[in-house]
């Protein structure tokens, strides 16, 4: 194929998913030629984010701070939850699909220019077109979440004024290593000399500590160098020369947003020279925050709540958070997850809580199938008050769930980004339970 055929946003995305023998190819070099070949570099502050889990919420949170205070914005995460634009917001607005085909064909020509043109692969090359996108848009502040890692994921071509790392447990073991002492080194890749980064995890592997003493980094962690407070009403956060008090809770839902909270606070306070914000902009940037799939809870009858938790961690957190919603005569859980995750483990953490399991497959290879998960599903369960049934898509999950439901009931749908954005792809779903009158 040329690519004078490709002429809409998911051409280039096909195309770019043939570029390369394999789906991961950790190493720098080849995507910063390229990006030297664009002329890609930020003159204006840069926070890079790393972490197991909690990245896209600290994203969020710290754009929507930075938007309240004026500044220009351009934000980088990934995965997409139903549409690639997603992962490019341009002053808190998704990019726009013929933007993103024009980066795309100057990524591919900035390639090529050589005989011998440089291999990238998917993550990399729209890594490139995102970040392109963005360096022509003139932002004021950048924020990229780096994908995988940390030290050889393709956003570290780009050199952080500030570097936060967020919780740090196991996934990605295959690539990134089976302790959390190595995968903790891989995060701290993005830290640099002199530079501000704060570690937000209550309990960082010693390797990340490490590493900001052997590069001179300059370590916020939390107890140490910044504190939170709250009660039942309000919270407050305490760090270098800054204090905030009397704050409502930040719009996302959760215990463990107030932990991604304060890793802002910190990385705000490290770089206030720079970007000076003002404390009604702090608190009025975390009331207006919204990230879709993060402990989303939908009121209906019956309830819906989403959320993207895939791996042990982020299932334990979803754990505690279901908990603490209160009582559910019944609990439907709709679950589809990539086959390299600890299946295992997060069916075993939320099997006390599902009483109803809705197996379902996803629209791709990587994705374990749902006859698999309802196997390790009756490996694992004891309890004798508990089903499971498999289904071809989320969505299918969803209306059979739907059927079964009573009005008081909950249906919660986690896992894989694929299995949320499967039941958002028409929108967030406004469900009426079958014992109510339409309306």
């Amino acid at each position: 194929m040329t690519t004078s055929t490709l002429h809409t946003l998911q051409d280039w995305l096909a195309y770019c998913e043939r570029l390369h023998p394999t789906a991961i190819d950790l190493g720098l070099e080849r995507v910063h030629t390229v990006a030297q070949r664009m002329g890609i570099r930020f003159d204006c502050p840069v926070i890079t984010v790393a972490g197991t889990n909690g990245k896209g919420s600290t994203c969020v949170m710290l754009e929507s701070i930075l938007l309240q205070a004026g500044y220009r914005t351009g934000v980088y995460t990934s995965p997409h939850l139903v549409h690639f634009e997603e992962r490019l917001r341009l002053n808190g607005e998704a990019v726009k699909a013929a933007e993103l085909v024009a980066a795309f064909a100057r990524v591919e020509s900035a390639r090529v220019q050589d005989q011998d043109a440089i291999s990238l692969t998917y993550f990399e090359f729209t890594t490139l077109a995102i970040l392109d996108l963005m360096r022509l848009s003139s932002p004021e502040v950048v924020i990229l979440e780096a994908g995988l890692g940390g030290r050889l994921d393709a956003v570290n071509i780009i050199e952080p004024d500030c570097a936060i790392i967020t919780s740090i447990d196991m996934d990605h073991t295959a690539l990134l290593g089976e302790t959390r002492e190595a995968i903790g080194y891989e995060k701290a890749g993005i830290m640099r000399t002199g530079k501000p980064v704060v570690v937000s995890d209550p309990l960082p592997p010693q390797s990340v500590l490490d590493r900001a003493l052997e590069v001179g980094a300059d370590l916020w962690r939390v107890g140490i160098d910044f504190n939170v407070t709250g009660d039942k009403q309000q919270w407050g956060w305490a760090g270098r020369g800054r204090r905030y008090s009397g704050m409502a809770y930040p719009a996302l839902r959760g215990a463990n947003q107030l932990v991604n909270a304060a890793g802002v606070l910190a990385a705000l306070t490290a770089l206030r020279e720079r970007l000076p914000t003002t404390a009604q902009a702090v608190r009025n940037g975390f009331v207006f925050v919204d990230l879709p799939g993060r402990f989303q809870i939908v009121p209906g009858q019956p309830n819906l709540v989403l959320d993207v938790a895939h791996n042990p961690h982020a299932a334990a957190a979803l754990a505690v958070n279901l908990d603490a919603m209160g009582f559910f005569p019944t609990t439907h859980g709709i679950f589809g997850s990539m086959a390299d995750k600890d299946i295992n483990a997060v069916i075993t953490r939320l099997n006390p809580l599902v009483d109803k399991w809705y197996f379902t497959n996803l629209p791709t290879e990587r994705a374990a199938r749902a006859t698999d998960l309802m196997a390790q599903w009756e490996r694992i369960n004891q309890r004798k008050d508990c089903t499971a049934e498999v289904f071809v898509d989320p969505e299918a999950a969803l209306q059979a769930a739907l059927a079964g439901a009573d009005p008081a009931d909950r249906i919660v749908v986690f896992g894989s980004f694929l299995t949320v954005g499967g039941v958002l792809k028409d929108g967030v779903p406004q469900l009426q339970g079958k014992h109510l009158p339409q309306s």
